[in-house]
């Protein structure tokens, strides 16, 4: 069967055509239809014309991720699939886009990159996941509402600091881990510094949550206040801000409810068992991980989502190690709650946190370690299909403590010893001198462990 790659680059309700063979040859040339009922049809007719010239043929369909755009064509193709031998992908533009620079390329078109999107293809044909269908479809939809919805939430928030920072500044300070209910009805009630100095305690402390303490407080600040604005505008913006919030922070909440209700997935009933995922984090996690089978190993699916450390260094400049957050960031952003959940709420992850953090480690830094760890306890979990279980992550680190490391020489100088007559820095030769010394000991100051021969 002979393979045939149809490359798609879509626009804003249209989209560029190209049909190359598996030598990056092209069969078919650039042609470019609607996102309409019309063009959907133009497009299954030439495919059928296509198949009937090339019987024993499987085309191997691809279109880069652009926001939603390619989404009408995706399923159209995924309908295709019933009747003709097409097998259908979503790219991410990351890899595209790399692998188009590398033909250097001066001149980009709407055919050129429908052309790269399938030389994508063929020259990576291993790294591509084709569908079937995609079953999560409905929940994705459901969980991108909820994202937007908080995405609006967070804009809010930051627009009512703003104000509050001219309207009353004092009340910032209670805002310093978010801003809660009770500001938030304090607010609606008395939205400037005007109106909060003539208030009463009673009427102050009737709002929940509120003591008498605070209440007193908050009058008397506002009574001293370096407000700048205390205008019937500023009033009425902050009205409405906070209405706005209130409102869509019930609109989360029952969306919320409700993608878990209509949620029968088993794999976010397994996640759900550790805790520090929360229905949100697990849905979201599974949407992105998609399926755990498509990754072999745990550092798999952590470089996958940017997890991995990375350590760069230039000549004789200093390096470092740090997270490369290359891939999806949304993995990471739900990574990073859990991690702060998981801190307070999980033993496991928070001893590995404090561990860390008494050895000098930064607090960020040992946010992301538990981030990795707990990629990888997600991926034993879906994997083996077993719930949350410390005592498996208890067996794994004691195993992996009893097995030494066998001491090997690097690689890269295996067909030359190290030459003290070279012309190093000092740095370097600092550096080979103390490799010199972990020949018989594997502690050193700097973390080298791996011996390396230096010629007398």
């Amino acid at each position: 069967m002979k393979k045939y790659y149809l490359g798609i680059d879509v626009s804003k309700g249209y989209a560029d055509f190209v049909i190359l063979d598996a030598n990056k040859k092209c069969v078919v040339e650039n042609f470019q239809l609607d996102d309409t009922f019309d063009g959907h049809s133009r497009l299954y007719e030439r495919l059928c014309r296509f198949f009937k010239d090339h019987q024993e043929a499987i085309i191997y369909a691809g279109l880069e991720s652009t926001g939603g755009y390619e989404n009408n064509w995706f399923n159209a193709l995924i309908k295709f699939q019933g009747s003709l031998n097409i097998q259908t992908a979503r790219l991410n533009p990351v890899g595209v886009s790399a692998n188009s620079k590398a033909q250097m390329n001066r001149i980009i078109t709407d055919k050129i990159s429908a052309q790269n999107v399938a030389e994508y293809m063929i020259s990576h044909h291993e790294k591509i996941l084709y569908q079937n269908q995609d079953h999560l479809a409905s929940l994705r939809k459901q969980w991108c509402f909820v994202k937007m919805l908080t995405k609006q939430n967070t804009q809010l928030l930051n627009q009512l600091e703003s104000l509050l920072y001219i309207a009353n500044p004092e009340l910032l300070a209670y805002c310093k881990d978010g801003i809660n209910e009770w500001l938030l009805k304090l607010l609606l009630k008395y939205p400037t510094t005007a109106l909060l100095s003539k208030a009463t305690i009673s009427s102050v402390k009737a709002i929940p949550y509120v003591s008498e303490p605070r209440a007193k407080e908050l009058v008397n600040n506002a009574k001293k206040s370096v407000a700048s604005a205390i205008d019937k505008v500023t009033e009425q913006l902050i009205i409405s801000t906070v209405k706005q919030i209130i409102h869509l922070k019930s609109l989360i909440k029952s969306q919320t409810e409700i993608m878990a209700k209509e949620c029968s997935l088993d794999e976010v009933n397994l996640l759900k068992s550790f805790p520090g995922i929360s229905d949100y984090s697990a849905i979201g996690l599974i949407l992105e991980i998609q399926t755990v089978e498509r990754f072999s190993s745990t550092k798999k699916i952590a470089s996958f989502f940017g997890l991995h450390p990375v350590y760069k260094e230039s000549g004789d400049g200093r390096g470092g190690i740090r997270m490369s957050k290359q891939g999806s960031k949304e993995v990471r952003h739900i990574l990073f709650m859990v991690a702060l959940n998981s801190v307070r709420s999980n033993p496991l992850i928070r001893s590995i946190y404090l561990e860390h953090i008494e050895k000098g480690m930064p607090k960020m830094a040992a946010i992301g370690l538990c981030m990795h760890k707990i990629i990888r306890i997600i991926y034993g979990m879906l994997k083996h299909n077993t719930p949350f279980d410390p005592e498996v992550d208890k067996k794994n680190r004691e195993k992996k403590s009893q097995t030494r490391k066998k001491v090997s020489k690097d690689k890269n100088r295996r067909y030359q010893e190290y030459d003290r007559k070279a012309p190093v820095s000092r740095r370097e030769n600092k550096k080979r001198r103390e490799r010199s010394q972990s020949q018989s000991d594997n502690n050193t100051k700097d973390g080298i462990i791996n011996p390396v021969p230096v010629t007398p």
